[in-house]
């Protein structure tokens, strides 16, 4: 039995796959899409909630510092003012003793005439200190590789000089280690108007060279801001301010993914949770219609063949579920059945056929042997009749028409007889058959028949060439009557395996039935009869046809090995 079939069936979409294509994929993307975006947007809004944490609070804490210092260089004013105003010594000696906390390096008094004084402190350290008029109320200098800051004050009408002396590390590390602990996530660093480091506490990621590091300048130059950087493979924020009593500028850097709670971390990575889960259940909703769609479209495909007749293709196994499995085993055993029909029917039709062909050979010999000869010796008696007559006698026009009739009449037997018993076919093969059919269809049809033939010609069985022989001659007739075509194509090509005949037109088309049983409802009686030749001699048949897009009718017949005609 030939595989009989069109190139392409529309394939089958199943319900579920139409739910994970058109629904779950599509919000598997949007909740994938709105979890990186909240995600994004939540990292981005903790970054700067953080770099804004650290912006108030270097600039807290440099207003901390700068009261701190006010409070010295207040205290050192007041010294020289009450010493010039009350010129009373001793109680400023007691005084500086009182508050000698607050200057570690001590206090000087510098008076208009005499000698200094030194009111509290080392006198060495004093010793190395030269007041003068150009020197700033608040100044830092190195000692012995460590930050002094001198702060001084000289009163304009006494004209008493006090000068005090303190470290910055302890007044630094009293008003920092509170919000900024030396084990804490921030890094804090001070540095003087020439990039000295008077205090640092925590790791930072501060370089040889304070000039480039981010935030330093900036804050020496009298800003205050917040920046970020990149720091192994960490994103820090760096928050700077300026300390206007001294010209200092204080840095603090810290990750800022450190810093957020871990309730925040919690709230910011739970849309990721439900990603997996919707990946999971999509995949596991997606392997479950692959063991029923994918299947199921297999088992679609394989029936649309076997309404060709292709009855092997469904004994292929589709897999899938168990009921799809029987499915497919119940329709293996009705196509058994039908084949075993359709053999039947098969052999019945074949018996038909053949028996048409024979009444169409029998009819041609009557025609050809009585009607023919009767009418041929009907002309002939005519012929002679109109010899006989004289010239100009009245009958003679009659008898001419007699004539002209009689041959019309004997061409249109023949014509009918080598329809009937196409003796080119049994005398010059195949191809010379074919060749006269298009020429003949051309001819008394008014349609262009273009005929080809390719490969190299051998002759076929008798009844093959028959078959294809009246295949093509009903493809033609088709074309006569329903196509409204003005050219068409017969083309045979022949390789060492098989036969191809195509037949072609321009057409108007039409819509091509679904499966062989639909021919016969759509009343596509022509159709039938040419699926069924090819289904008795086991060739392939393919109709391609749109509407306004003309019709190509194809048969292709393997031959294994070459057959001759008895």
């Amino acid at each position: 039995m030939g595989n009989t079939s069109r190139n392409a069936f529309p394939a089958g979409r199943g319900s579920t796959l139409q739910t994970i294509a058109v629904v779950v994929l599509p919000l598997t993307f949007l909740l994938v899409a709105i979890s990186f975006g909240s995600y994004f947007i939540h990292q981005n809004a903790m970054r700067s909630m953080v770099g804004e944490r650290d912006e108030r609070a270097v600039r807290a804490s440099a207003a901390i510092i700068q009261s701190e210092i006010r409070r010295r260089a207040d205290f050192v004013r007041g010294l020289a003012v009450f010493t010039g105003q009350e010129n009373i010594l001793e109680h400023t000696r007691k005084q500086a003793e009182y508050d000698s906390a607050l200057f570690d390096y001590g206090l000087a008094l510098y008076p208009p005439q005499g000698a200094s004084e030194v009111l509290s402190g080392d006198s060495a350290f004093w010793e190395k200190i030269s007041p003068h008029a150009d020197m700033p109320s608040i100044s830092t200098l190195m000692v012995n590789s460590k930050p002094v800051v001198l702060v001084s004050y000289t009163d304009p009408e006494a004209g008493y000089h006090v000068m005090g002396a303190f470290s910055p590390e302890d007044l630094l590390a009293n008003a920092l280690e509170a919000d900024f602990p030396e084990n804490g996530n921030a890094a804090v660093y001070i540095f003087d108007p020439s990039y000295r480091v008077l205090y640092s506490s925590g790791a930072g990621t501060l370089e040889n060279d304070p000039m480039h590091h981010p935030g330093i300048a900036e804050g020496l130059a009298g800003q205050s801001g917040a920046t970020y950087v990149q720091a192994e493979g960490d994103e820090h924020v760096i928050a700077y301010s300026y300390i206007p009593a001294t010209g200092w500028a204080i840095v603090i850097e810290e990750s800022w993914e450190a810093v957020a709670s871990p309730m925040l971390q919690t709230s910011q990575i739970t849309p990721m949770i439900l990603v997996p889960a919707l990946l999971l259940a999509s995949l596991a909703l997606w392997f479950g219609a692959e063991q029923i769609v994918r299947p199921l479209r297999l088992l679609e495909s394989k029936a649309s063949r076997l309404a060709w007749g292709d009855f092997d293709e469904i004994e292929q196994p589709v897999n899938g579920i168990t009921e799809i499995r029987h499915l497919q085993t119940e329709l293996a055993h009705m196509a058994r059945q039908v084949q075993a029909a359709q053999q039947s029917l098969h052999t019945y039709i074949g018996a038909i056929t053949q028996g048409q062909e024979d009444e169409r050979q029998r009819l041609a010999r009557e025609l050809h042997d009585d009607t023919i000869q009767a009418l041929i010796a009907l002309k002939q008696r005519v012929q002679l009749s109109i010899r006989a007559l004289p010239k100009g006698a009245a009958s003679l026009p009659a008898l001419q028409e007699l004539e002209i009739l009689a041959e019309q009449t004997i061409n249109n037997l023949r014509r009918t007889i080598r329809a009937l018993r196409p003796i080119y076919l049994e005398d010059l093969g195949l191809v010379a058959a074919l060749n006269m059919l298009a020429t003949e269809t051309g001819q008394n049809a008014g349609l262009k028949v273009d005929f080809q033939a390719t490969g190299q010609e051998r002759r076929l069985a008798a009844d093959v060439e028959l078959a294809l022989y009246r295949m093509a001659q009903e493809a033609l007739n088709n074309i006569l009557r329903h196509a409204q075509a003005n050219r068409a194509a017969l083309t045979i090509e022949f390789t060492p395996q098989a036969v191809s005949l195509l037949i072609s037109d321009n057409g108007i088309g039409f819509i091509v039935p679904k499966s062989p049983t639909e021919f016969a409802p759509g009343g596509h009686f022509g159709l039938v009869g040419l699926y069924e030749r090819a289904q008795l001699i086991g060739a392939g048949l393919d109709i391609q046809s749109t509407q306004g897009n003309g019709t190509t009718l194809s048969i292709y017949l393997t031959t294994k090995t070459p057959a001759s005609a008895n």
